[in-house]
């Protein structure tokens, strides 16, 4: 079971008090592993997971009518559910290697003849037909895109995209109608790792936005991250991914070009537009400053790397557990 999964933790107040509506992907379901990450992460969350209609149509009047009732704070759409949540206006949405050009990748990927349903439907229903009659429908509505898109739209969409996904790619066609577009290690189907390092810091930043939440900010130092070959120091990613769970955390460096591409690789989503370009850290404000440097007056309490109290990564680990958030 997900609550005996070492990779998945439960964040209470994540969503708390709200509703979040899923979008499944072609031939799944309300029952999809995917709702039940949502579940077991967001325990105090309404999570409403609706077997879709095989026909787009439908499928639209349904989740149209679930929006009106329930009046989600946040809309997670996966593969072609990332087609139908993006084109739901008005609301909060993660659209997670959306199936834009949904009838393109069916015929592409041969989805034609008898269908399986890759999980249990509330009808029991387990398999079904596609027809170029069906293809058709899902071409006319991926060409419904885009079609409410506006600057309030912008701010409140984004896109993750898999490198991996070697089933669906529209992150060109996304980033041209939503800024916030981000790649995140992984296939087109989600795992534990790629849901808790990926999605989760999204929903994060949503939920922060809507609560009007301030986190305490800390900024690390980039030489505090890397080591000798260039690769990650100890623990720096475990101490990232927990971190975040409690403060704004950014990475601060003087080179954009040399460290943008390495947090994209160590980091991932959580470094997206987190990175602080400057020479000059003693004018950074905030709460925290993790520096290998010996900086001088800073307006943030700072904490040296590699000194006799913070020797390592597990050791500014340990000291950030005993703040609590502070």
């Amino acid at each position: 079971m997900i609550a005996e999964n070492p990779y998945i933790t439960q964040y209470p107040e994540l969503m708390a008090g709200k509703t979040v509506l899923y979008c499944h992907g072609f031939a799944s379901s309300g029952q999809s592993g995917t709702v039940a990450r949502l579940r077991e992460v967001m325990p105090q969350a309404k999570v409403v997971a609706p077997d879709l209609p095989i026909h787009p149509a439908e499928a639209m009047v349904l989740l149209h009518d679930i929006c009106r009732q329930e009046q989600p704070a946040l809309i997670l759409g996966t593969s072609m559910g990332g087609m139908y949540a993006e084109q739901l206006y008005g609301y909060d949405r993660i659209c997670v290697n959306p199936a834009l050009e949904m009838g393109e990748t069916m015929r592409t990927h041969g989805m034609t003849g008898t269908q399986q349903f890759q999980n249990p439907r509330q009808d029991g229903i387990q398999e079904f037909y596609v027809d170029k009659a069906l293809i058709k429908e899902y071409k006319e509505q991926s060409e419904q895109r885009f079609s409410g898109t506006t600057d309030e739209e912008r701010r409140r969409v984004y896109g993750l995209f898999g490198d991996q996904d070697t089933t669906v790619d529209t992150y060109d066609i996304f980033r041209e109608a939503y800024p916030q577009a981000l790649h995140f290690h992984g296939e087109h189907r989600m795992n534990d790792q790629s849901f808790m390092h990926s999605v989760v810091p999204v929903i994060r930043w949503i939920d922060d936005r809507q609560e009007h939440r301030e986190r305490p900010i800390i900024y690390i130092g980039m030489e505090t991250m890397v080591d000798n070959y260039r690769k990650p120091a100890a623990s720096v990613q475990k101490a990232v991914r927990q971190l975040i769970e409690h403060y704004q955390v950014y990475f601060v460096a003087g080179d954009e070009a040399a460290t943008q591409p390495w947090l994209e690789q160590y980091i991932g989503v959580p470094a997206w537009h987190h990175l602080v370009v400057t020479w000059r850290r003693d004018l950074l404000y905030g709460d925290y400053l993790i520096s290998r440097q010996k900086e001088g007056d800073t307006m943030a309490t700072l904490l040296e790397y590699g000194s006799d109290t913070f020797k390592t990564w597990d050791d500014i680990i340990d000291y950030f557990s005993h703040l609590g958030g502070q």
